[in-house]
């Protein structure tokens, strides 16, 4: 058995789904991520495991509380000389494509001279039902749809025993179910099996209503079905074990910096100590509020008040007409949202990033939308999870990922399946 499985990362984001092979002990031989921002988050992650393993990682909470700036951080890392955390390339393209191999060839040697398993999904708006009714073209001339295509060229040459593609449910049907059926034909060409499902992070204990299609694959020499994941919650738990800790917020309060939490450790609620969302020693980092505006504020005091008092959502249509400043009244009347308490949240998206209307706080006292460290907890990332780059990009890489706790479900039954070959 080796000592560590090897991973090849592709369309990594800000590393939801690697956090989950991370988690499980996996080597990284490289992450490919297109946007700079999520790049940076992900090698900011990679190192703080490494750091971690290596009983160092008071170096890592330095940076994060503030006592080191980024490149202090990782000058510090790189004078200890651990194990290299493996490559981070940019955008993965057909000109670039073979380059990136050659690196990846470059940095596999000696015991962990193969991969061992391919993860990752291409961006989902080319897929998604919503981003297909909000174009004209339905995103059938989209170049996204076909990034895919690289995931398969990167299968057939380094052949890996198992891979896992992931993506939203919407692929299905994209560009009238062909892509769905060419990625199936392309790895049964290459000598492989797969299945897909479609899985809800809440099975995996995620406060959220969120749908994927898993794409689980392995060499066809194996004797191998698809994993047993839970079909219901093993647990119930509810938004309220996420945001009880923290410091209440007006709009545009707050800081990225460290600071105290509402209530101490040890009365912070079981999901978050069971789930190691927050520890021991941690600090509350990027917990600050937008700013909005007195319309948009009296609008979410409206729709908080609606649903805490009857649980029901109330239309861009049924606002009062002062209110209503879109012209279209015919679509999206959904677009202002509050986030359950009392049960899971909705899907969160990266459209967050563009406003915080879907996700409104249910708290009637604070009248704002959620945090950057609100989304990040519904999504199950550790609080000493630093996310890279400007807020929206920050929300943004925490709408696109996968969440950590769903990836962790996923990477023990991978883990088990190359524990019987490898």
């Amino acid at each position: 058995m080796k000592s560590k499985y090897t991973v090849l990362d592709m369309f990594s984001g800000a590393g939801g789904l690697s956090e989950g092979f991370f988690q499980q002990g996996f080597k990284f031989v490289s992450h490919i991520e297109k946007n700079d921002h999520a790049r940076a988050t992900l090698e900011t992650r990679s190192i703080y495991h490494a750091l971690n393993n290596s009983n160092n990682g008071a170096i890592y909470r330095d940076y994060i509380y503030g006592d080191l700036k980024r490149d202090e951080f990782i000058q510090k890392f790189n004078e200890l000389e651990l194990p290299t955390v493996g490559l981070f390339q940019g955008e993965v393209c057909n000109s670039n494509e073979e380059s990136m191999i050659q690196n990846i060839e470059g940095q596999l040697d000696g015991s962990d001279n193969s991969v061992d398993v391919i993860i990752g999904g291409p961006p989902c708006q080319a897929y998604s039902l919503v981003g297909r009714g909000r174009d004209p073209k339905g995103m059938k001339s989209d170049p996204r749809n076909y990034l895919y295509k690289h995931y398969l060229k990167f299968i057939k040459k380094f052949k890996p025993e198992l891979f896992v593609f992931e993506n939203v449910p919407g692929m299905i049907s994209a560009k009238n179910g062909s892509i769905y059926t060419d990625l199936h034909h392309a790895v049964k060409k290459f000598g492989y099996e797969t299945e897909a499902k479609i899985l809800n992070a809440k099975n995996f204990s995620v406060l959220q209503e969120r749908k994927r299609i898993i794409f689980i694959g392995w060499k066809n020499d194996y004797d191998f079905s698809y994993p047993i994941f839970p079909e219901k919650p093993p647990e119930e738990f509810h938004v309220s074990d996420i945001l009880q800790d923290l410091p209440s917020l007006q709009p545009g309060e707050g800081t990225d910096y460290p600071v105290d939490y509402k209530m101490p450790f040890s009365d912070a609620s079981f999901y978050l100590r069971k789930f190691k969302i927050r520890r021991k020693d941690d600090k509350l980092i990027q917990h600050r509020a937008r700013i909005h505006n007195s319309q948009d504020r009296k609008i979410y005091e409206l729709v908080i008040s609606k649903w805490n008092h009857d649980k029901t959502r109330l239309k861009y249509t049924d606002l009062p007409p002062e209110l209503q400043s879109h012209n279209n009244k015919n679509a999206f009347l959904d677009r202002f949202k509050v986030v359950n308490m009392n049960g899971y949240s909705h899907s969160v998206v990266a459209h967050i990033a563009k406003d915080g209307h879907y996700f409104i706080h249910p708290d009637l006292e604070q009248i704002r939308s959620l945090t950057v460290r609100e989304v990040a907890r519904i999504q199950s990332f550790p609080d000493n999870y630093k996310f890279e780059g400007p807020r929206t990009s920050q929300y943004s890489q925490i709408g696109n990922a996968v969440p950590p706790l769903m990836a962790n479900g996923i990477a023990v039954e991978i883990k088990k399946m190359l524990n019987e070959i490898l």
